[in-house]
């Protein structure tokens, strides 16, 4: 199988941790018969410095090319890069924000997992870390509270704020379809979050879940309150399978289970459009005080690599691979700086991107 990915390296740390997510690609397609296609564009603060802007139309138009894109990161200091001297449309993160526009990325995947060797770095009490949790956070990411109409006004001689949460019924409906198709890969169980004893968004929410939810027999479906879910995920989150939640709760509830594992660095995302396409990147940023120097953590990366032969290629077995892989090397005892314990063998970015290549069977 020819796989046509469309890479964008970025900025700070990110030519780094997508060239070890490639040779880990690389050796997935030895191993399995397929051929990686591979094109570059520019996106941030690179694109910036070459073209003028942080994402151009060329650009785009290769990405769409492409069966999916793998990022590494975008952006640099903002308090003493250059770019972000410019007006807020001309910075990196725009590019960003205009790449998911011009895909039609509405679906946000967040993992949380916590793998056994690093469980020491789990903020929880012993008692919960030791249960481990493996949850995928999906989140509406093109609707809700941070799309809808804004204003301030003056009533009364007093500043009034105002800001719009809509959704409508299809927006609901195929963020809920992509969740259960998700939940279908891994435990076939599916939390849908809201806040329905309050909310009329949410009580559309759960109905439009709910009909959805008649479509898939074999997935077990329950709903729970934000606030609940907020506790739930430092009291119990072993229960967690799929978070299926709008965009503002997703964006709260995804860094509070980021946090619970002890380690960015080892944590992918994926955003998804309503075909196989996605966009597939580390939850970190760009760390420009490292860039260059190898010892950068590749392993989010790597893992958003798997995720993407996994949702994009419908490849089961190769993302298998990968995460047997990291999970061999993790337990052999191999740790990049930012997850180095006493005892461990401490390896910069390129060994480990060379230790998880040699795992992959």
């Amino acid at each position: 199988m020819e796989l046509k990915i469309t890479c964008i390296p970025g900025d700070g740390i990110g030519p780094e941790i997508v060239a070890e997510a490639k040779k880990v690609l690389d050796k997935v397609g030895e191993v399995y018969g397929h051929s990686m296609n591979y094109t570059d564009i520019l996106m941030g603060g690179a694109s910036i410095d070459a073209c003028g802007e942080p994402l151009t139309d060329e650009a785009i138009a290769t990405a769409k090319a492409a069966d999916a894109v793998l990022m590494g990161s975008i952006g640099g200091d903002t308090t003493t890069s250059p770019w972000y001297k410019l007006p807020p449309n001309l910075r990196p993160e725009a590019g960003l924000l205009k790449i998911r526009k011009a895909l039609n990325l509405f679906a946000n995947l967040r993992p949380a997992v916590l793998y056994d060797e690093l469980s020491g770095a789990c903020p929880l009490k012993d008692e919960i870390s030791k249960a481990g949790f493996d949850m995928m956070i999906m989140r509406e990411l093109t609707g809700g509270l941070y799309f809808g109409e804004r204003k301030t006004v003056t009533e009364n001689g007093k500043l009034k704020a105002i800001d719009t949460l809509t959704y409508t019924e299809d927006e609901i409906r195929r963020i809920a379809i992509k969740g259960f198709d998700i939940a279908m890969k891994r435990r076939k169980k599916v939390t849908s979050v809201d806040k329905a004893n309050v909310l009329d968004s949410s009580r559309l929410w759960r109905k439009v879940v709910e009909e959805v939810a008649k479509d898939y027999p074999e997935v077990k479906l329950e709903h729970m309150l934000v606030d609940n879910c907020a506790m739930q995920l430092v009291k119990d989150p072993a229960q967690f399978d799929v978070i299926l939640t709008e965009n503002m709760f997703g964006d709260i509830l995804s860094d509070e289970a980021s946090m619970v594992t002890g380690s960015i660095g080892m944590l992918a995302s994926a955003s998804l459009n309503d075909t196989k396409f996605g966009l597939y990147e580390p939850s970190h940023g760009s760390a420009p005080d490292i860039a260059g120097k190898d010892i950068a953590n590749p392993i989010a990366t790597i893992l958003s690599a798997s995720m993407m032969l996994r949702y994009s290629f419908d490849l089961d077995k190769e993302a298998d691979a990968i995460d047997r892989a990291v999970k061999q090397v993790l337990k052999d005892g191999f740790r990049t700086g930012d997850i180095y314990s006493e005892g461990m063998t401490k390896v910069g970015c390129s060994k480990m991107g060379d230790l998880i290549a040699e795992r992959i069977l």
